[in-house]
């Protein structure tokens, strides 16, 4: 089979795979020589405002599989063109893609093939002739396997940026009856093992930090390197019954024992040939949308799971309205909030302000009082935020938090927040004229 025809299979095996980012990876120079450095002078990266390396090669070393997942495309009863790369050509494209600056790096995973420990080899391989036989310094991000020996993730984490292992479905039992080759208590323990080693480089680097600092630019200490960037996971959603209560528990589980920077959920999508057991359609895309905005409350902006959930009806959230306007349309005594004087973690739970706009918030406060033409400045979404904050110059109108049809009018409908007193009378026209410019008190947006 050609080279080109193999990465068309297995690149597009590889997109149901969302466990794929690049945040918080550590910083590699390129001046000792070297390709691909994610910060060397003189090599042009793409990064999103998180932080993610925007390009990596994504394929699977093969999507042949002895394991049987009912929901998997590439299960070993599916009948699906099969290709294999060698460690070989997997190691060329990566360069060859570098060098034509189509790629920052390279996430890799694969099918079982043969046993775990073989494929985990083979994967290992890979990352191991990128970075010591061709100095390879971009972004690697391996998807491991559970089952492995210990020794191979090992190795793994000494040359990636990033591990991933996939815990595939929120409920054991849902994973023992549609995956039953797979062992939800050894993906556990696997985790528990490179949170550990995570831990321990950590540790290590930072003590290397100290002895550096202490010798006042003395010999450099050597700190091991393992996965710098972390571990993350994938959720498939709309699989089994799972609600979406079960996904944010079992997220949240999963942030505060194995400490992971993310965990990504993906929308089921039915397969050919599929199970009676599997749903016939897919879940609705939104409701993906909608865990990823209650998983960024729960890191982000102080909320418990439950506290998302209390958004919702039976278990699900709200498909009409992101999770934060649900939670405070079920909260509305805690509101308004003065936008001047509130603590940030109120702030925070304000619809309509991000993360970012309220640490702009109360650091420019301190020197000048808030009107909603400095909120409008800030790119804030005045219609939504209107009812639940006041201002120097707004204070929602009386009984507006009360009314009923509040809801219906948070929908983005041309002139009704205007006409409701949502909006101070004259800003929204004055918004869509344009009127409102920078301030230079809060730099570039």
């Amino acid at each position: 089979m050609e080279l080109r025809e193999k990465l068309e299979i297995l690149a597009d095996a590889a997109k149901y795979d969302a466990s794929c980012a690049s945040s918080g990876t550590e910083k590699r120079d390129s001046r000792d020589g070297g390709l691909g450095s994610t910060e060397g002078m003189g090599i042009c990266h793409a990064y999103a405002p998180d932080g993610r390396c925007i390009s990596l090669l994504k394929v699977l070393l093969t999507n042949a599989c002895v394991f049987d997942c009912a929901y998997c495309i590439n299960r070993a009863s599916s009948n699906v063109r099969r290709a294999r790369f060698s460690v070989r050509e997997i190691v060329e494209l990566t360069l060859d893609f570098y060098r034509r600056n189509y790629i920052e790096g390279l996430f890799l995973s694969s099918g079982i093939i043969r046993s775990p420990d073989y494929t985990m080899e083979q994967i290992v391989r890979v990352a191991r002739e990128l970075r010591e036989t061709h100095g390879f310094k971009g972004y690697i991000h391996l998807k491991t396997i559970p089952d492995a020996d210990p020794a191979l993730l090992a190795e793994a984490g000494r040359h990636a940026d990033r591990l991933s292992i996939n815990v595939e479905l929120p409920d054991a039992g849902s994973l023992k009856t549609l995956a039953p080759e797979k062992d939800g208590g050894q993906i556990r323990v696997a985790m528990a093992g490179l949170r550990a080693r995570i831990d321990e480089a950590k540790e290590a680097r930072d003590e290397a930090a100290r002895v550096r600092v202490a010798m006042a630019g003395g010999r450099r200490a050597a700190a091991p390197r393992f996965a710098p960037a972390g571990q993350s996971t994938q959720m498939i959603v709309g699989a089994d019954s799972s609600t979406d209560e079960t996904v944010l528990n079992t997220s949240a589980a999963l942030y505060g024992s194995y400490r992971l920077r993310r965990v990504y959920f993906s929308a089921y999508s039915p397969i050919p040939d599929a199970a009676a057991i599997l749903p016939p359609v897919a879940p609705p895309l939104v409701r993906e949308h909608r865990l990823y905005q209650a998983d960024w409350l729960l890191r982000f902006y102080g909320f418990t799971a439950p506290e998302v959930m209390a958004g919702g009806e039976g278990g699900m959230l709200d498909l009409e309205l992101d999770p934060k306007l649900a939670w405070a349309l079920k909260h509305r005594a805690a509101f308004p909030v003065d936008v001047n004087r509130a603590e940030r973690e109120m702030l925070l739970r304000v619809p309509g302000l991000g993360a970012k706009t309220v640490e702009k918030i109360v650091a420019a406060r301190r020197v000048r009082s808030f009107r909603m033409a400095d909120l409008a400045r800030l790119r804030v979404n005045l219609r939504k935020v209107g009812p639940f904050i006041t201002a120097v110059d707004h204070h929602p109108r009386g009984g507006l938090l009360d009314r009923a049809d509040l809801r219906a009018m948070l929908v983005p409908r041309d002139g009704l927040a205007e006409r409701a007193g949502v909006l101070p009378a004259g800003m929204a026209a004055g918004m869509r004229a344009g009127r409102a410019v920078q301030l230079p008190l809060f730099g570039a947006a």
